[in-house]
């Protein structure tokens, strides 16, 4: 069955924090729309262009006379310099200096869950990115949680302790049956969440925005150091994250060294991608996962597409 994962009460929440991040103007823009789609998914403001909403299956600009309309046109309300500027002081809650772990790797956690990713002038040093100025873009993507949407799965795989990656595009609803994966065996298992991009647990100051049950949760943590931290501290029997790709191997396989079991994520669309992708391939050679689980794309939030085992993905 399909995850619907907009009209609940946390949606309409989290999509009302979203708005209140924006500049007057625009915030009254999107308001005053007749009838807003039920399914937005983010919120895209580049400077001098026009505000976009996008929903898995299509995206909305917002004319002067706020008509939302599929086509680029010439009286469609734009977005501009002192907006952009405006909305991430407001994303920074006017504390630049207090976000500046976060906007360092190019996204801003927002209180509720939702993430608020930006775009500009990466400034540079020794090759490494320790600020970034002139924001041009911000995409203020909505968070959604779905209680018990991971059931169904938890009930396909048989072993759920042997390794478990979860594939899809972006949007797929990766992170939602992750986060709900993290709730539901918390319960009968020791769980750590490394949440290095901040966007399972979603923690604002210290507090989870999204139910992860029992979870320990590790923010901001690299892999490597989450993952040492977590087995050497918590002695967890699943470890759970997201997005994981190059350089990964090392600390996944030392956490199973440790007996704690691994679940994760992976930008990948079907098995050909994931068996041919430079990141991935040590992942999958290294035999970390025993089950993987590709899902649908991002019209059909949260479908499984196929699961298979070790044996079968090469198959």
């Amino acid at each position: 069955m399909p995850v619907h994962i907009y009209l609940t009460m946390n949606y309409i929440k989290n999509l009302k924090n979203a708005l209140a991040s924006l500049p007057f103007a625009l915030r009254n823009a999107v308001n005053n729309v007749t009838k807003l789609p039920d399914n937005i998914q983010e919120i895209h403001l580049r400077v001098n262009k026009p505000i976009v909403l996008y929903s898995p299956d299509n995206r909305y600009f917002i004319t002067e006379n706020f008509k939302l309309t599929a086509d680029y046109q010439s009286n469609l309300i734009k977005v501009t310099k002192p907006d952009i500027n405006e909305t991430f002081s407001n994303i920074c809650n006017f504390s630049v200096y207090s976000k500046q772990n976060e906007i360092v790797n190019g996204f801003i956690t927002l209180y509720g869950g939702n993430r608020a990713g930006i775009c500009g002038t990466a400034l540079n040093k020794e090759g490494i990115i320790y600020n970034i100025r002139d924001i041009s873009s911000i995409n203020i993507r909505i968070a959604s949680e779905v209680i018990d949407c991971s059931k169904p799965l938890i009930e396909k795989i048989k072993d759920i302790h042997r390794g478990v990656l979860i594939c899809g595009a972006p949007c797929s609803g990766k992170t939602t049956i992750l986060r709900d994966l993290a709730r539901l065996l918390s319960f009968d298992n020791k769980v750590c969440v490394v949440d290095t991009r901040c966007e399972l647990a979603s923690c604002y100051r210290g507090e989870a925005q999204f139910d992860i049950g029992l979870s320990d949760v590790f923010t901001s943590y690299s892999k490597r150091d989450g993952f040492e931290h977590a087995v050497r501290c918590m002695s967890p029997d699943i470890i759970i994250c997201d997005e994981i790709g190059e350089g990964d191997c090392i600390p996944i396989e030392n956490a199973l060294k440790s007996g704690a079991s691994v679940i994760a994520s992976a930008h990948c669309k079907d098995r050909f991608e994931l068996l041919n992708k430079p990141s991935l391939k040590p992942l999958v050679e290294s035999k970390c996962f025993n089950t993987f689980v590709f899902l649908k794309d991002r019209k059909e939030v949260g479908q499984v597409c196929e699961i298979l085992n070790g044996e079968e993905l090469y198959a």
